[in-house]
């Protein structure tokens, strides 16, 4: 009796919409003067798994891989190595035909909206575009479409006749979630999406963004180095470094038990204007370069706490520091959990 009463738990628990395993992305430089030719290590070897109605934020500095994991699951760019699998179909090597299928299921949110706007075009034009690629209804039904998406994302039907300049940027990028959701897709990857917005109208976009998450049930794979915007958006928190991820769990876990040192400086780094008692945590040194990554684990030349271990031999493997919370680091003791 105890197994049929725990049956429709189970059953409630969706299995992965986005599957990332072993992902590598390089890109090869050529030395001139030396005739040889090395890789940019952006993405050395990742694993992430995203389930529908999720969002997960994927975080780090500036040049750690975040965008060019983003490229490799959109095609963009190729992946050298590794698994991607999307609503259950390896993606990882495509023709055009599966690229226009993936456009279907996957669609992007970049970070300026002006640049990611055609000015020549109508707001209709530009909805319907994506469309009219896919074969989607006929004219009076796009027409229809368009109407329907300004209207979700909070604008007027009227703003279909008009072009970008016309708008604000929390317009602008109001009408490109429009343009990422008219096909239905089933992820929506964003890119830095207010960073290049006004404070004021920042909350506005976030909101926005999370009530469609919940009203379509779409995945939403968040990339931001800005952690109070991750914070306030994301259900599980994944931490990048050098191409790698180096601490994964849910929010609450990743903003009150860091266990990374690297995790626990970014989060004392956030401005907190009623605790003035802590100072944050001081990072010395540049992130080294993907061309020659450090020897052991990649953090260690800039870690206050950093130990033999961590200069030498392998990358730490990942140590489980709670249910759905774990970390690269060897100063983690697996049974000092709090989760």
């Amino acid at each position: 009796m105890s197994d049929l009463v725990q049956m429709p738990l189970q059953a409630e628990i969706p299995p992965p919409l986005l599957t990332i395993e072993g992902l590598k992305v390089h890109y090869p430089v050529r030395h001139s003067w030396r005739g040889t030719t090395l890789a940019v290590k952006a993405v050395d070897g990742i694993d992430l798994s995203l389930r529908p109605g999720e969002c997960l934020g994927l975080v780090g500095e500036s040049g750690c891989g975040k965008s060019s994991v983003a490229q490799a699951l959109l095609g963009l760019v190729p992946a050298t190595a590794g698994r991607i699998s999307l609503d259950g179909h390896d993606i990882t090597g495509r023709g055009r035909v599966d690229a226009l299928q993936l456009a279907r299921s996957a669609q992007m949110v970049f970070q300026d909206p002006m640049s990611s706007l055609n000015p020549r075009q109508t707001i209709r034009e530009i909805l319907s575009g994506p469309l009219r690629l896919h074969g989607m209804g006929s004219r009076d039904e796009r027409d229809e479409r368009v109407a329907e998406m300004l209207r979700l994302v909070g604008m007027k039907p009227d703003a279909a006749d008009r072009r970008p300049h016309e708008f604000s940027g929390g317009q602008r990028q109001r009408l490109c979630i429009a343009r990422a959701l008219i096909v239905r897709p089933k992820l929506v990857i964003c890119d830095e999406p207010v960073s290049a917005l006004d404070v004021s109208i920042r909350a506005q976009i976030i909101n926005l963004l999370l009530d469609l998450k919940t009203e379509l049930g779409i995945a939403l794979l968040l990339i931001s180095h800005d952690l109070g915007v991750v914070e306030h958006m994301s259900d599980r928190i994944a931490v990048m470094y050098l191409g790698r991820i180096v601490e994964e769990g849910g929010w609450h876990e990743i903003f009150t038990q860091p266990r990374h040192p690297y995790t626990q400086a970014l989060i004392s780094a956030i401005p907190e204007p009623m605790r003035r008692d802590r100072l944050p945590t001081r990072l010395t040194g540049e992130m080294p370069s993907p061309l020659s990554p450090p020897q052991g684990c990649a953090f260690h030349p800039r870690c206050p706490v950093a130990i033999a271990a961590c200069r030498s031999g392998d990358a730490p493997a990942f140590t489980r520091a709670g249910p759905d919370h774990r970390a690269r680091c060897h100063l983690i003791d697996p049974g000092t959990s709090h989760a």
